[in-house]
């Protein structure tokens, strides 16, 4: 269903705005450098700090922008179960594909929460739903076991997974339980490499905002199981995905798309700082390597 190289999309902003122009072109940029999918208001893309307006938003901006060429798979998730099914409500009239819903974070429900949550908005949504597991930053882990569960009872509407716990084995648990048509998608750009062994069929990834076409490449290679091509693009890319959070991400990202862009600011907000000397050295270092500056 999903695959390839799909950017977890930035949110410009300037002077404490979202810079709709800049996210325009961010998205024509991403589609003309072939990625196959594009996630507005996930992580990278500030969704913990955008207001509900600005993610709406930015969700309908994506979906025009795109205009069809790629899918969208739109950030939706929350701490909160009607929050979450708002925004997929709001996603849909928008125009996106699918929906990314995160666990919830901070109030730590257990693995039957976890079942009751997800399984309330697969049975209001009209969006596909992609689960997206990232323990160290919700601290909730959604099991093998629950997303197994979950696929069983909803098989056409709980159809990926976007999983960042870095336990490849979770894709051999998830292929035995779910089976081979769940879409499983690598949340970690430096372990998409070896996820295709285990049967990922792509990544949702922060260094695809930097290198899209790049990106697409490697997982062009991973898909035609040319591994020595895919081998050595991972070893090109590696320090660029090492540079992206050598400070809070994602303000190392911005810095380096201010870097490829004069119309992409590297504002981030609050409690987010701005990206520290060391980190733009890294960056500054990893695209150097690569010959993007």
């Amino acid at each position: 269903m999903f695959s390839g190289s799909i950017p977890a999309l930035a949110t410009p902003f300037r002077q404490g705005v979202v810079d709709e122009a800049a996210f325009r072109r961010f998205v024509d940029w991403q589609v003309e450098n072939g990625s196959s999918a594009l996630v507005p208001c996930g992580t990278t893309g500030e969704a913990s700090t955008i207001d509900n307006d600005e993610h709406h938003r930015v969700i309908s901006l994506c979906a025009e922008q795109a205009a069809g060429r790629v899918p969208v798979i739109a950030g939706c998730g929350s701490n909160d179960t009607q929050t979450a099914l708002w925004h997929i409500r709001e996603a849909t009239d928008a125009g996106a594909d699918a929906a990314l819903i995160v666990a919830p974070y901070y109030n730590r429900p257990s693995q039957a929460g976890l079942l009751a949550h997800f399984s309330y908005l697969a049975e209001r949504s009209d969006l596909p739903i992609v689960l997206y597991n990232v323990p160290g930053r919700t601290v909730t882990d959604i099991s093998a076991e629950t997303v197994v569960e979950l696929h069983r009872r909803f098989p056409d509407k709980i159809v990926a997974i976007k999983d960042a716990s870095g336990d490849l084995t979770r894709i051999t648990a998830h292929r035995m339980g779910a089976g081979p048509q769940f879409c499983q998608l690598s949340g970690d750009d430096p372990l998409a490499l070896g996820g295709y062994a285990f049967g990922q069929t792509g990544c949702i990834s922060v260094t695809a905002n930097v290198a899209p076409k790049l990106c697409a490449t490697f997982h062009a290679a991973c898909a035609d199981g040319n591994f020595a091509l895919a081998r050595d693009l991972h070893e090109r890319l590696f320090p660029l995905h090492r540079a992206l959070f050598a400070d809070a991400s994602p303000a190392p990202t911005k810095y380096a798309l201010s870097r490829l862009h004069d119309w992409f600011d590297d504002e981030v907000r609050l409690p987010l700082a701005p990206c520290s000397q060391a980190g733009r050295d890294a960056v500054d270092a990893a695209l150097k390597g690569l010959g993007l500056i």
